[in-house]
């Protein structure tokens, strides 16, 4: 039975959010003082607004040393508010072991929102209308905005980032996951000298199934002809058990087709996780997306 992609559990917590309060103990013996919450160490959060007055929730990991020589590589993350923290702290233990991984910046892009999802994904990640079955329940949710987040992302938010930290322009890379995953796949074929590094994981290419097609099309012909000045690599990854099995066709399938384009200088790797499912792939994935976007070249 199809499921809903990840937007479904945005929605689905924020029912949650509204649901009974538990009580509260009576027994001064029960009650305990709530102590302060937890930072992550080396990172920093700020907010930017987009041109629509959006106020996106921008959050920051980086090392305490200087930036190496070039600056700093610098790593994009979707939906901050759920990946964040795991990409940020992953980086942060890779210093152990003296990897020059850990000499990066991870920019988490987030929403203003403490849960971890938002419906203003569906705007920012996607072209256009859901399709069926999913347009029942998402039709009233504001969408097809991606072409002025990526505008964003490229732009005010990168040269923001550029102004705060000592970055090197020429080692930029995207993560996203489920429709940050279709974003992601839209970047490479729209925009492909946008960012050295692409990760698409489990990405939710059959939301506009005959779109992606077409930008695909025309990215192949435009790589075969030479007139793309710079080619990102790419990786792909899916797990076993994703919530919609089209996304681990989908991922297969894609990364069988862009595989076929090495000899005009696209790099890919791809990977299916075993026993993972759709939730769960981005964790999993942390630590190679790391390695992946930020070894060099």
């Amino acid at each position: 039975m199809l499921k809903f992609p990840l937007i479904r559990l945005a929605a689905a917590t924020l029912l949650l959010a509204g649901g009974p309060v538990l009580a509260k103990p009576t027994d001064p013996a029960l009650a305990t003082a709530v102590g302060p919450g937890y930072v992550l160490p080396e990172t920093e959060t700020w907010e930017l607004k987009g041109p629509d007055g959006y106020p996106y929730q921008i959050f920051v990991s980086k090392p305490k040393e200087a930036a190496p020589t070039g600056g700093f590589p610098v790593l994009y993350v979707l939906d901050g508010n759920a990946m964040f923290a795991g990409f940020a702290e992953t980086r942060r233990i890779l210093s152990m072991e003296k990897s020059d991984i850990s000499k990066s910046i991870v920019v988490g892009v987030g929403f203003k929102t403490d849960l971890p999802y938002s419906e203003r994904r569906l705007y920012d990640f996607t072209g256009g209308p859901p399709p069926a079955p999913w347009n029942a329940a998402f039709s009233k949710i504001p969408n097809g905005g991606w072409n002025k987040f990526l505008d964003f992302l490229t732009g005010q938010l990168r040269a923001e980032v550029n102004r705060r930290y000592h970055t090197n322009p020429n080692r930029q890379a995207l993560f996203g996951h489920s429709l940050g995953g279709l974003l992601a796949v839209h970047t490479l074929f729209t925009r492909p000298a946008a960012f050295h590094a692409i990760i698409a994981a489990s990405p939710s290419v059959f939301w506009h199934n005959k779109e992606m097609l077409q930008e695909e099309h025309d990215f192949i012909a435009r790589l075969q002809a030479g007139t793309i000045s710079s080619v990102p690599r790419l990786m792909v990854v899916c797990g076993e058990n994703e919530e919609t099995v089209l996304e681990r066709w989908d991922a297969e399938a894609l990364a069988k087709r862009m595989e076929a384009l090495s000899g005009y200088g696209l790099r890919t790797r791809s990977e299916v996780y075993v026993g993972e499912g759709h939730i769960t792939v981005p964790s999993r994935s942390v630590t190679s997306s790391l390695r992946f976007a930020f070894s060099w070249p």
